[in-house]
C-alpha cells in the first residue's frame, strides 16, 4: 500500500483544505495584481480580466447580449467583470485545495488560467501583438509561485526513517495530533503578507494605468472648439415642454446612453490621433489630425440617436447637440462618390481603436443629411465614453450602423466584400431608425388620482419627422396628443395628452406617426435584426 493509504494523517483534512482554498484565493489575487501592474507597462486592454471580458463578448450569440442589455443595461460590463472574477475565484479555490495533495497540479491549474488570459489578449481585434499576453502570463507565473510556496506550508513533514507509521518526527516528540504535522503559522504569516503585497501592487498598477490617461485627458481639456461655421438654428418655442416626468428636450451628457463592447473606456491622446480615409474610389490616400478637422468648417446640429437594442419604451435614445465635420463634404475632396452617381463603394467601413468595426450605407452619409463627423457634444468636446476625440453620428441610423466612437479609420468598400462586426453577428446590414414613441409619465404602475392627469413622452422617426401622436385608453379610440414644436426632423418630439382619468385599472397605449404617412406599427418584434417594434403601454391604477 502507498504510504498516503497507510497514514490517514497524510490525507489532508477540513482545516488544511480549508487553508489550502484560502491559499487559491491569495495567489489568485496576487496574479491579478501582478497582471494589472504589468498592464500598465504594455496597455489596460490587454489585462486578463479586460481581455477575457472582451473575447466572451465577441463570441456571445447575439440574442444573449440583447438579453443582458434588456436586464442589466448599462451596467452590463460591470456584471460581465464580475462574473469572470466570480469564476476566477471558483477556480482559484479548487486550484488551492487541489494543491494541497498536489502542489504541481494546483500551480499547473494556475498557469493554465494564464494561458487562457493570454490567448484572450492575442485574439482581440485590437491586439498590438505578443506583447499583450504579457500581463496574463506574468500574472499567472506570480500566482502559481506563489500557491506553490503556500501549499509548502500546508504539507506534513517526513516520517524519520523507522518511526511508526501515521506519526512524523515532531508528532512522535510533542505528541501533537494532525494538526500539528503542517506549518499552520507560517501558512498564516506567508498568505497574510503576500495578500498584503498584492494589495500593494495591484494599488500600484491601478494607479500607473490611470495615469496611462493622463495625456489624454489633458490633451481634452486643452481643446477649444471653435464657433461653428453653420450653427444650429435657435429651439423654436414650444419645442422643449417643461412637463415633471418628460424626458428633457436636450440629454445631459453624463445622462446620454451608452451601449458598446468596450470594457475599458479607451482614452486617446488628440494629440497622437490620426484618422486614415482609404479604399475604393479614394483619390488619393488621406491621414487627417485632431488639428486638421478643428480648422475646417465645423456644423453644429440637434441630433437623436438611437440603440438597436431599445426595447420598445426603452431608455437607449437620446438627444444632442453635436458640432462636427460634415463627412459628406470629406469624403467628396477626396473623390468619393455614392454609388447613385457610378461611385464604386456603397459601404464605408468605420474602423474603432479598440477594433470595433461598423459598416454605414455610402449613399446615406451622402444623400444630404447631416452626417457627422462630431468633436463636441452639447458644447464641450466629446467625452471620452461618448467617443473622444472624434465619432461619427448619422442621423437616422441605428447606432450600430453609423455611430463610431473612438474612429480612427475610414474604408470605402462594399457590403459583398465585408460583414462588419455586427452583420457577422446576425444583425441586418442597414437598419433605418423606426418610427417609435414612449410614454414617459405617468410610470407603470402608478396610482395618479381621479381627474386631469398629465400623460407625456417623446417620439421619434429621425430623417422623417414627427407628424402626429395618438394616444388609447384602453379598448377606446386614438386620441390625437398635443405636439411640442418641432426642432429638425432629425431629432425626437416631445408631446401631451389631458387625461381625464376615472378610477380604476387602465392602459395607455401611444403610437406615432412620421412625415412620410406611416403609422407606428402595433406589430411586436425584439431588437434583432434590425430594431425592437411594437407600440408602448402603461398599466396604471387611478384612485
Amino acid at each position: 500500500m502507498r504510504d498516503e493509504e497507510k497514514d490517514p494523517r497524510a490525507r489532508p483534512g477540513l482545516p488544511r483544505l480549508a487553508l489550502g482554498a484560502l491559499g487559491g484565493a491569495v495567489a489568485g489575487f496576487a496574479a491579478l495584481a501582478v497582471a494589472e501592474s504589468v498592464s500598465a507597462a504594455v496597455r489596460p486592454q490587454a489585462g486578463p480580466v479586460v481581455a477575457v471580458g472582451g473575447a466572451a463578448i465577441d463570441r456571445t450569440p447575439a440574442a444573449v447580449k440583447d438579453w443582458a442589455i434588456r436586464h442589466f443595461g448599462t451596467d452590463d460590463k460591470l456584471v460581465l467583470q464580475l462574473g469572470i472574477l466570480a469564476v476566477l475565484t471558483v477556480l482559484a479555490l479548487a486550484s488551492g485545495v487541489l494543491a494541497v495533495r498536489h502542489r504541481r497540479v494546483g500551480a499547473a491549474g494556475v498557469l493554465l488560467l494564464g494561458a487562457v488570459g493570454a490567448a484572450a489578449a492575442l485574439s482581440r481585434p485590437d491586439s498590438t501583438g505578443s506583447a499583450d499576453a504579457l500581463p496574463s502570463l506574468a500574472g499567472a507565473l506570480a500566482g502559481a509561485a506563489l500557491l506553490y510556496l503556500l501549499a509548502g506550508r500546508l504539507t506534513a513533514p517526513p516520517r524519520p526513517r523507522g518511526a511508526p507509521s501515521g506519526a512524523t518526527a515532531p508528532a512522535l516528540e510533542a505528541g501533537a495530533a494532525d494538526d500539528g504535522d503542517w506549518d499552520r503559522r507560517g501558512f498564516v504569516v506567508a498568505a497574510v503578507s503576500a495578500a498584503a503585497a498584492s494589495a500593494a501592487v495591484g494599488v500600484f498598477g491601478r494607479s500607473l494605468n490611470g495615469s496611462r490617461g493622463h495625456e489624454a485627458v489633458v490633451s481634452r481639456q486643452r481643446v477649444v472648439l471653435p464657433r461653428p461655421a453653420s450653427p444650429a438654428r435657435a429651439l423654436p418655442a414650444g419645442a422643449a415642454l417643461q412637463l415633471p416626468g418628460i424626458s428633457p428636450f436636450v440629454t445631459r451628457n453624463r445622462h446620454f446612453y451608452r451601449v458598446d463592447t468596450a470594457l475599458v473606456v479607451p482614452k486617446v491622446d488628440a494629440t497622437d490621433w490620426r484618422l486614415r480615409i482609404h479604399g475604393r474610389g479614394v483619390r488619393d490616400r488621406a491621414v487627417l489630425t485632431y488639428d486638421d478637422l478643428l480648422r475646417r468648417r465645423l456644423v453644429e446640429r440637434d441630433i437623436t440617436l438611437t440603440c438597436v437594442s431599445n426595447e420598445v419604451g426603452g431608455p437607449y435614445v437620446g438627444n444632442a447637440r453635436w458640432i462636427g465635420v460634415p463627412l459628406a463634404d470629406l469624403l467628396a475632396e477626396y473623390g468619393v462618390e455614392p454609388p447613385s452617381r457610378g461611385g464604386p463603394a456603397d459601404q464605408l467601413v468605420s474602423r474603432s481603436v479598440d477594433g470595433m468595426t461598423i459598416g454605414t450605407p455610402v449613399e446615406d452619409v451622402m444623400d444630404g443629411r447631416d452626417a457627422l463627423l462630431a468633436l463636441g457634444m452639447n458644447g464641450e468636446p466629446l467625452p471620452f465614453e461618448h467617443g473622444f476625440p472624434v465619432r461619427m453620428v448619422v442621423p437616422g441610423l441605428y447606432g450600430y450602423v453609423s455611430a463610431c466612437k473612438w474612429i480612427e479609420d475610414i474604408e470605402l468598400t462594399t457590403f459583398d466584400a465585408y460583414d462588419p462586426y455586427w452583420v457577422k453577428r446576425g444583425w441586418s446590414r442597414r437598419a433605418p431608425v423606426k418610427t417609435e414613441s414612449r410614454i414617459d409619465t405617468p410610470k407603470p404602475f402608478a396610482r395618479p388620482k381621479a381627474g386631469t392627469v398629465t400623460v407625456a413622452g417623446v417620439a421619434w422617426a429621425q430623417h422623417r419627422g414627427i407628424e402626429r401622436v395618438e394616444i388609447q385608453v384602453d379598448d377606446g379610440p386614438w386620441r390625437p396628443a398635443r405636439l411640442a414644436a418641432e426642432d429638425t426632423r432629425d431629432t425626437w418630439r416631445q408631446w401631451w395628452f389631458p387625461w381625464q382619468a376615472t378610477p380604476g385599472g387602465h392602459t395607455l397605449t401611444v403610437r406615432a406617426t412620421d412625415r412620410t404617412g406611416a403609422v407606428q406599427t402595433a406589430a411586436r418584434t425584439r431588437t434583432i435584426p434590425d430594431g425592437a417594434s411594437g407600440r408602448h403601454s402603461v398599466v396604471l391604477t387611478v384612485e
